[in-house]
Parts: structure tokens; sequence; C-alpha cells
């Protein structure tokens, strides 16, 4: 019997159309999958049953009358509480927040967009605080956990919506990234994650990170992404920075596959990266399937130094601003670690800002003269599996922040890149490993189509999780 929690969002419209299933049986099937997950992975701030239940009985009228709203009528999805969404209160991650505080009657443009065509909200997944670090946990929500191995994390800082997806509840989500926030806990759960163009998918309020924020789907394949993507990447008129609507559908352009595409494979950014064996297998063997797909493969590297301390001048800057409102005591009440940047971030001066804003325009440029060359840049996601939950960074590395194992996501949030991570396989304790491909602004067709290419010819994979309660 098919298992509906396993389906994507594709398969379940399709499902909806001849009358094999309903948006009431998907929904409830849904909801038990995320009161079962949640006690051991901890992927939910909230969930709002009644609410997403009313909604799939609007639907299922909808679909008995032949009178489908939009493209997602009926899927369930989960979004991020980084992202306001009517009717319930976003926290963020902290305990600095008074949900009492709020209006909470305004949806994300993201939000917005989904909520017309018909979507299902299941509830809101965790976040660390602000979404400030790579991994999820926070003094509000406690530790989320990866569904392969809940002694390892779920990644961040959009882990919630990660595991929520890789575990059956719901098919679709919406995350932020910052720094390789929808990519790292994409790779470490085994699921995609496209991270678009800024601008692409408009964002309501601004985030204090500035143009380092993107908002991009979680799902389970590319295909859902690409649909997703439909819906959410036209503009608002509250985001002054919204791109101009797309020249197509994402959809309609993932049949074109990857023959004579330019690819350019970097494994470790010209030594930059020491990267686990296992993960440098599985990346090189799905690097060789685009090959055989007909694409131009290259190995060659980009003309990038680590710009890791101008990313942390903006990120901290960042980070000090969207903290600057509040008082002594609700300060007392934060994260230690976003405490402590914070702290450096206030220490900046407009001159050292502007300088690392001079770092960020030169590796825009020379990453625009790379793709001159190579349509696509191909890289791992992150250079290692997941580690142990709780922790910002794995015990015995050396590193002092997030920053410091995931050299190959940020800089193209520095370049306003679309990038995306794909499953690519697992290592030889079943985590999920990443592979990362990366294209010019604006061409995030591209991205959708190469990944797409992997799930058709069976390159793009992971280990399923095992529910927990199932």
């Amino acid at each position: 019997m098919t298992e509906l929690t396993d389906l994507t969002a594709v398969r379940l419209l399709d499902g909806y159309r001849k009358g094999e299933w309903s948006p009431v049986e998907v929904t409830r099937a849904a909801l038990e999958r995320a009161e079962a997950i949640q006690p051991e992975v901890n992927a939910f701030v909230r969930l709002t049953a009644e609410d997403a239940l009313e909604r799939a009985r609007e639907s299922e009228e909808r679909w008995r009358r032949g009178e489908p709203r939009g493209l997602l009528d009926g899927v369930p999805v989960t979004v991020k509480d980084i992202l306001l969404q009517r009717g319930a209160p976003t926290l963020r991650g902290s305990k600095a927040v008074d949900p009492a505080a709020g209006r909470w009657d305004e949806d994300a443009p993201s939000v917005a967009r989904l909520r017309e065509h018909g979507a299902v909200f299941l509830g809101k997944t965790t976040t660390p605080e602000y979404g400030w670090k790579g991994v999820t946990d926070s003094p509000l929500s406690g530790v989320t956990r990866n569904p392969h191995d809940p002694s390892r994390t779920a990644g961040g800082s959009s882990g919630g919506s990660a595991a929520a997806v890789a575990l059956g509840a719901g098919p679709l989500s919406l995350g932020t990234d910052g720094g390789g926030s929808v990519r790292i806990p994409a790779s470490f759960c085994g699921i995609f994650a496209l991270k678009p163009t800024y601008g692409r998918v408009p964002l309501y309020p601004a985030s204090a990170f500035g143009t380092l924020a993107h908002v991009g789907p979680m799902t389970r394949d590319a295909a859902d992404a690409a649909l997703l993507m439909d819906v959410i990447g036209h503009p608002d008129s509250r985001d002054w920075s919204a791109l101009a609507p797309p020249p197509g559908s994402y959809t309609e352009g993932l049949a074109g596959g990857v023959r004579g595409l330019r690819v350019a494979y970097s494994p470790s950014l010209g030594g930059q990266v020491a990267v686990q064996p296992a993960v440098a297998r599985a990346v090189r063997r799905a690097v060789e399937r685009l090959a055989e797909l007909g694409a131009y493969v290259t190995e060659t590297d980009p003309d990038l130094t680590d710009p890791v301390e101008a990313f942390h001048t903006l990120w901290f800057s960042g980070a000090a601003r969207v903290t600057q409102h509040l008082g002594p005591h609700q300060r007392e009440l934060l994260d230690p670690g976003l405490r402590e940047i914070c702290a450096r971030g206030a220490r900046y001066s407009a001159l050292d800002y502007l300088a690392a804003v001079d770092v960020r325009m030169d590796l825009g440029r020379r990453m625009g003269r790379f793709h001159d060359t190579y349509d696509l840049l191909v890289t791992p996601t992150l250079p290692l599996t997941a580690f142990e939950a709780g922790a910002e960074v794995p015990k015995g590395s050396g590193h002092r922040r997030w920053t410091g194992w995931t050299p190959f996501t940020y800089p193209f949030n520095m370049t306003q890149q679309p990038a995306a991570s794909v499953p690519v396989g697992a290592d030889g304790d079943g985590l999920p490993i990443g592979l990362q491909l990366v294209a010019a602004r604006h061409r995030d067709d591209l991205v959708l189509r190469a990944a797409h290419a992997l799930y058709e010819a069976g390159a793009a994979f992971a280990g399923r999780p095992t529910p927990s309660g199932s």
C-alpha cells in the first residue's frame, strides 16, 4: 500500500486529480507522522492540526468540484519559524520574543503565495535563535536531531524543516538561507534544497542579515522544488529588492537535461578544504554521472580565497542589529554564542563593514567571470557528514564557529548566486552526503535542471530514515 507520507508534492497532486486520495487523507497522515517524530527529532515549534484539517477540507471540496486553487491545492507544507505566518506567533527560536506582543496578522511574501495556491499549513519548524548558526538548537525549543541518527545534528539553521521533509511530515517546506542554512541541513538529512538567486523569492520583513539572507524550498526532489519556485518566485511590493517575474516556468524547464552544459568540478576549492573520503567519493561518482549524461566536465577551481572574515563582519553585524532593541534582561535569555557574536558585531565600524562589502563585490566579480566559461560549478555541499547533536562545531575539529566546517556554502551567499544541495549517497554510518550545484546569478533554472537530471538518472538519493513511532 502506498504510504502517503512518502510521496512527493507532484505525485500527491496527480493523485488528487485522479481521485486516488484526498487532501484530508494526506493531511491526516502528515500530521500523524509529525506527531510521531516530534518527541525524538524535535522538528516543530508548533503543529496547527485544527487549522490544517480545515484547510484540507476546503481543498477537498474544491477538488471534488474540479476547481483546484492554484498549483499546490491540498499539499501539506511547513514553514520555518523565522517567516511570518498569519495567525501564529513567529518566535524565531528566542525566549526574548514575546508571543503576546505581536499582532501576527500578516504573511511573509512566500507564505502568502502558498496560501493563495491552496497549500495546507501543518505548523512552524524549529530554528536556532534568529537563524544565527549552522545547526538547529535554541534556548526556546532545544535541540533538533538528525532523522537518520538522533544522536547527530540535523544541521541548520533550517534543521526542523529538513527533518520534517525527510521523515514525511509534509513534502514541502520553506527555509531561510544566510550562509548555507537550507543546504547544510539538506545535506545532513538527505533531502533537496535550493538557495535561489537573491531577490528571486521576496522577503519581508527585511532580514537584519541583509542581502545574505535568502528564502528557499526544501523538498523531496528537484521537481518539487521547481513547482514550489513557480509559486513563490514572484515579486511582492513589500520587498523593494525583489526581482521581476521569472521568464518562464521552472517546472517546464526541468526537461532540458545536462547535455552540452559546461560543468566545473572543484573537489576541494583548490586544496583549501579537507573533505572526508566518503564525501569525496560520493560526489565524484555523481559528477561522473553528469559526464555520462552529456555534460562537459572539467576538474578545475574557481578563483576564490576564503572570504570568512568578510562574511563574519557582515554576519556578526547583522546579529548585533537584530538584537539591538533588546534590554538587559532579554539579552540574558539569548543563546551564549549569539550574545558573543553580537558583541563582536557591535564593535565593527562602518569602514569595517564597507571593507567587507568590497571583498564581497570582488568575489562576485570573480564568480561572474568564472561563469563566462562554465555553466555550473559542482562541489561537495559540506566536507563532512552530520556530527553530534547540540554542538556548533564537531568535537576536536578546532573550529570556533560554524563557518569553519561550511566553507563550500557561505561564499555563494556573498555572491547571491543560486546554489542547491542534492543528496548523492551516504557514508558507512548511513549518514547522507550532499553535492552542491552553483550557477551564475539568475540561472536558477540551470541548477534545477541539473539536479533533476541526477534524480532522473538515479544518481540523487539518500537512505530513507525510519520515522520514530512507526
